[in-house]
Parts: C-alpha cells; structure tokens; sequence
C-alpha cells in the first residue's frame, strides 16, 4: 500500500475532496496565525496547514464529512473498523488510484504518440523537435548546461529554470532515465519536448515535497545551451 500510504500520510486528501465537492456551506474563518496562542496550537494548525497543502497535490475525490468524522472518531477511539478492515479498505483503495493513474497516463501516451512531429523510441520515451541544434551531441558521461520547463500532463509546472533566471549543470547520466536518453538525441543550440512516461521518470517514488505525484507521467522542454 506504498502509494495510498503516502497519499493518505500527506493528507492531501482533505484538500483534494474539499475542492471536488460543491461548497455546501460557507467554511468558517480559522483564527489568524498571529492569534494561535502556544505550540500546542500552532502546531496543530501547522500541521492541518501541511494535511492540506499536500493532498492538492494529490488530488483525491473523497467525502470532507466522512473524512473529518474518521479523524475525530479515530483519536476518539471509536472508529468503525477494525485493523484488518482498515487494511482491506485501503488496499482496494489503492489499486483503484493506481488503476486510475495507470489509464490516464496510458491515455495520455497513447494520444500523444499520434500528433504531428512526436517520435517515440524503443523504451517509450516521446520527443518532439522544437528546433534543432548544430552544435555537439552530448555522451552519457558528459555535463550539459540546460534550461527547462517540466509540467505534469494536467499543465501543473513543478519545475523550470527559467523561472529562477538561469540555466542548471548536471551529469548527463546522473538524471532520470527519460532525460538521460533524450539528451543524447540532441545537439547544442537544440529545443526539444520530452514526454516522460513514469517507469522512465520517478515511477512510484517522487521526490519528497514535489507537485509530482506517484506514476506521474512528466513533460519536459528542453534547450541544450552546452556540451562540457
């Protein structure tokens, strides 16, 4: 239960379900943070703050009621179900998310494949050439200076170094699979759209505090500025 695990630890869930319901009622104002008196109470905010935070980026249809009665019943010590019926719940749950994830990005590959100008290669990375370069063809263990956008298929952006104003330097076999063979098929001066699918990206373990989720399909574009 890796993935529903990690959902449900980050507690996305309170968000996500929050938002894909109607608004049934006008939710209350919370107490400013400078109003929250002692540690106890900043902390229990902070940490409902962090639920939140994390499950919009893991969004989630569940009932808010149900969820918030779980919770107040569960440190009550009166929950519903027993440890092993937890268990079945949540492992089913689990392989329906994954089901779901497994379709859209199977969806989205398939879509994607078809449209003018993408090739796809033996391991099922999707690249479309944006503009080509002229310059050198970097190895696996050569550095490149790059700038990029990465985006989920929803058009989330999680990353980009032209927001932060400058390129970024790495080994070009020190990055996720994906990146590591579509550079190879690039020259400097370059532009490239890689569509990664997850078994070539962070598969079922993104990083820690990303906006990518478990079996995330990623989309990248690229500008190869470098060779080193």
């Amino acid at each position: 239960m890796k993935y529903v695990m990690a959902v449900v630890a980050g507690l996305g869930l309170v968000a996500a379900s929050t938002l894909a319901q109607e608004e049934k009622k006008e939710t209350p104002k919370a107490a400013p943070a400078s109003e929250l008196k002692d540690i106890q109470q900043k902390a229990s905010y902070a940490i409902g703050q962090n639920i939140g935070e994390s499950l919009k980026r893991n969004p989630v249809k569940l009932d808010a009621d149900l969820l918030v009665k779980g919770i107040q019943e569960g440190l009550a010590g009166k929950g519903q179900f027993t440890e092993a019926q937890l268990r079945d719940v949540l492992k089913a749950f689990e392989e329906d998310l994954l089901a779901q994830k497994f379709k859209a990005e199977t969806d989205y590959l398939a879509e994607n494949k078809t449209k003018p100008g993408v090739k796809t290669t033996a391991s099922g990375l999707q690249y479309k050439v944006l503009k080509e370069g002229t310059g050198r063809t970097p190895t696996a263990t050569d550095t490149v200076s790059v700038h990029y956008k990465g985006t989920l298929i929803d058009g989330t952006e999680f990353d980009s170094s032209y927001r932060r104003g400058e390129p970024t330097e790495f080994p070009v076999n020190r990055v996720i699979p994906g990146w590591t063979e579509g550079l190879q098929l690039m020259k400097e001066g370059a532009k490239y759209q890689f569509v990664i699918p997850s078994k070539l990206a962070y598969g079922e373990r993104p990083q820690p505090g990303s906006k990518i989720g478990p079996n995330a399909t990623l989309i990248f574009e690229v500008e190869l500025l470098k060779v080193k």
